[in-house]
């Protein structure tokens, strides 16, 4: 259960980021964004607390924040058309791995 709460975790904070871009987009009219980051960046910090009662908080950490880079570098080049290039995606590749090997590893 607490896997699962890590991996929402870090689909919220994926979530944030998302909102940081679309206030940016909007400029002046931000508010709503700017309202959906506080709640999104509220929930993306309560859940790695109640996950890392059982989990070690190196390993959930890593991959808390595993997830949320990826899923960002992710959002910004499906959504926000940030460039994809080789080594983008080859380090992105990376990551990913290392957040498997962690949980893999991981008690």
């Amino acid at each position: 259960m607490n896997w699962f709460l890590l991996v929402i975790a870090g689909l919220f904070e994926v979530a944030f980021a998302f909102c940081l871009g679309k206030a940016k987009e909007v400029g002046e009219n931000a508010a709503l964004w700017y309202s959906l980051f506080a709640i999104t960046v509220t929930i993306s910090m309560l859940l790695p607390l109640k996950a890392t009662q059982t989990l070690p908080i190196g390993t959930a950490y890593a991959v808390w924040t595993g997830i949320g880079a990826v899923g960002t570098v992710l959002v910004g080049i499906f959504i926000f058309h940030e460039p994809a290039t080789f080594w983008r995606i080859f380090f992105i590749s990376t990551l990913i791995i290392s957040i498997v090997g962690l949980k893999a590893v991981s008690h």
